[in-house]
């Protein structure tokens, strides 16, 4: 009896291979492989380790995440194999022992007991899903199955089946899978975790820990009972495993960096994987800080972070709002991109064009005390006055009057120009109308990223990245002028020494004993809270308040946004170096030599101010601070041609005369800025020539 049963098994196994190898050749010469379902797959926003930040649903509405060999556990994988398919390594798609027990069993039951399904024949059925488990579906799965095995390797279809395998609902792959249930990567899976995902696409609808936990178990333990009883798993780690609860629950898929995500997912449509420079643990700790912030403020309040590496212009951390579901708090608006009030963070940019002209020094005196502009009579944030201060005590302090006057003298043009320069263009509240002095004090709108740009610059000695937050934004090494170097080292010095917050009682609570130089801001009726500052390796951006618009009376920058920024760079690494770097040429120390007299007190006398508002620099030879030399514009094309470029001139006799290419521009005089609009890509050369014939040159290229 057992003889004819054997004897008709390999009959009915032998015509089955024949039958399916005919078929598959066949296939093969008219329909290849079919990959839409693995080519279909959820676009992703990851970090710069490659661990999701947010997922999106593919076109048929599941949560289809890519997973190679490399992606997951060796754990995983062993027990997979030694599961499902022992024999995998070695045979050809379909697996002939397999095949003839599952014939024998065939012919003893007159029936189909078992498929003999490898895992390559489960990757042919993931593919092209066949609803009919009947012999002739099985044979068609078995000859794509010797198709893929000609396509691809083995590590290639096991990608193929870790990505498309079901695991319950809408979640397709071991990757969704291991996040949804676990929350975690599939490379950290611990033996029992390994094990339910193993069982789960054998029934992923009733086995689904969420909805069936106890079936889940059983399903699991059968798994772990098998390995161990074929010597798979030992009997100490198989107990640990079988002892370890199942989840409950299914996590929602990772939603790091939301408003950064979508804002990427929109910019690039075409990128199916996109890799950021976000430093993944440090989002998800800034986002904790966040909220926790969050519970003591106003119902409507919000908060936005942001991390830069200012020696790359990479952004480590993105926080555009901190919840980002609070309708109440306008939470989908992405709040490090909205144009605010920045309060009195623009003093250091002023101050630092005054030491560029050496119309003042950190020691130099100034007067804070009440004075008028013309029609403009600006008061101080506190309703009294200093009296003769220094210009480090004075910024220290956050004094009005005495950056209104520096301002006064450098003209609130050239300020603009130098910021939208640096790539940080001021948005003013009269656009047609020339900037005036309240800019000084935020008079005007910028925005989270703009500052973060700025005080960057600050931190690299006066060159301002451009930030970056992936890849695609293209390499390092671009960066525009803020201020020059001296001046840039002056600002530093000063910015470092300012007091913590009060609220930070314990001295050496300064982020690990490092120095920070920063500066916190409060807009207009207190509307927007402030702080922005750098160590030597990081520039961290801090804004609390309504995104509404609605005053938040009592909170200001120091007693709001210092606290966390404070915080944010304590959670940082420890910086290499201290934040002031080795002094540059022209800087005064007054340690060593005192100060020329005409440095010793600034009172507003000196050099005019013309129209434009730029003093005038005739003891100076004539330079031009934008665009540098060698810089590569990447300008905007809007629909009359490219954007413009503001050129700016420092120092020289005006009236000036702007070339390019050896062509003269409309505009010149005695602005020392103008725009200039280029007639398409490639080399420029830009010269200004001053009133007395000394001339200066720089080459850009426009892209």
């Amino acid at each position: 009896m057992r003889w004819r049963i054997a004897r008709r098994a390999l009959t009915v196994g032998a015509a089955a291979i024949v039958a399916v190898v005919a078929a598959a050749l066949w296939l093969d010469q008219r329909y290849p492989p079919v990959l839409d379902r693995y080519e279909d797959l959820s676009r992703l926003v990851v970090d710069r380790d490659g661990g999701v930040l947010r997922a999106y649903t593919t076109t048929d509405g599941m949560w289809r995440l890519p997973a190679g060999v490399t992606d997951v556990s060796p754990a995983y994988l062993d027990m997979l194999i030694a599961y499902e398919d022992r024999r995998y390594r070695w045979h050809p798609g379909v697996d002939p022992l397999a095949l003839a027990r599952a014939a024998a069993q065939a012919v003893r039951h007159g029936r189909i007991v078992s498929g003999g399904s490898t895992l390559t024949m489960q990757t042919a059925r993931l593919l092209q899903p066949r609803p009919a488990r009947t012999l002739g579906a099985k044979l068609v799965e078995m000859a794509r199955a010797l198709q893929l095995e000609w396509h691809f390797d083995k590590h290639e279809i096991l990608s193929i089946y870790l990505t498309l395998a079901p695991f319950g609902g809408n979640l397709e792959g071991v990757r969704a899978a291991s996040l949804a249930y676990f929350d975690k990567e599939p490379a950290s899976l611990t033996l029992d975790e390994a094990a339910l995902l193993v069982s789960l696409p054998q029934s992923p609808s009733l086995s689904r820990p969420d909805r069936a936990p106890d079936r889940a178990r059983h399903q699991r333990d059968k798994v772990l009972t098998r390995l161990a009883d074929s010597g798979v798993l030992d009997d100490r780690a198989a107990a640990e495993a079988l002892a370890a609860p199942v989840p409950n629950l299914r996590r929602p898929l990772p939603f790091r960096a939301p408003h950064l995500a979508d804002r990427l997912a929109a910019a690039h449509p075409g990128e199916t994987h996109i890799t950021t420079f976000i430093d993944g643990d440090l989002q998800t700790a800034l986002e904790e800080l966040a909220a926790d912030h969050l519970s003591g403020l106003d119902a409507r309040a919000n908060i936005a972070l942001m991390v830069a590496d200012h020696a790359t212009g990479a952004v480590r951390a993105h926080v555009g709002s901190a919840d980002f579901f609070a309708e109440a708090r306008a939470g989908q608006i992405d709040l490090t991109r909205a144009v605010r009030s920045p309060g009195s963070t623009l003093k250091p940019f002023v101050y630092a064009l005054g030491f560029e002209d050496r119309l003042i020094h950190p020691d130099t005196l100034v007067r804070d005390a009440p004075r008028r502009f013309g029609a403009y009579a600006p008061s101080n944030f506190d309703p009294v006055y200093a009296g003769d201060v220094t210009v480090a005590e004075a910024l220290i302090r956050s004094l009005n009057i005495p950056a209104v006057a520096v301002l006064d003298r450098i003209g609130p043009a050239r300020l603009t120009a130098r910021l939208a320069g640096a790539g940080a263009a001021l948005r003013l509240y009269e656009p047609d109308a020339p900037p005036g002095l309240a800019i000084a004090l935020g008079g005007a709108g910028t925005t989270l990223a703009d500052l973060v740009t700025l005080y960057a610059g600050l931190a690299r000695g006066g060159r301002a990245p451009a930030l970056r937050f992936t890849p695609l934004d293209g390499p390092a090494g671009t960066e525009r002028l803020v201020a020059r170097p001296e001046a840039a080292w002056y600002v530093t010095g000063i910015l470092a020494a300012i007091p913590p917050p009060s609220t930070l009682v314990d001295p050496a609570y300064i982020a690990n004993g490092r120095r920070i130089a920063y500066k916190t801001g409060t807009s207009y009726g207190f509307r927007d809270a402030w702080a922005v500052g750098y160590d030597r390796d990081h520039t961290v951006g801090v804004w609390v308040g309504r995104p509404d618009g609605t005053p938040s009376p009592a909170r200001y920058g120091r007693n709001t946004a210092a606290p966390i920024l404070f915080r944010v760079f304590q959670l940082l690494p420890t910086p290499g170096g201290d934040v002031l770097g080795p002094a540059p040429a022209n800087v005064i120390d007054t340690q060593e030599a005192a100060l020329p007299d005409r440095l010793r007190h600034f009172d507003g006398a000196g050099p005019a101010v013309d129209a434009s508002g730029a003093a005038r620099l005739g003891d100076r030879p004539v330079a031009i601070a934008f665009p540098v030399d060698g810089a590569r514009l990447d300008l905007p094309r809007l629909p009359d041609g490219f954007d413009t470029v503001p050129l700016e001139a420092e120092g020289g006799q005006r009236p000036l005369v702007w070339l390019v290419n050896d062509r003269p521009l409309p505009a010149g005089g005695p602005a020392r800025t103008v725009e200039w609009r280029p007639d398409g890509r490639g080399f420029a050369r830009i010269t200004v020539i001053d009133a007395a014939g000394d001339a200066a040159s720089v080459a850009v290229w426009v892209e």
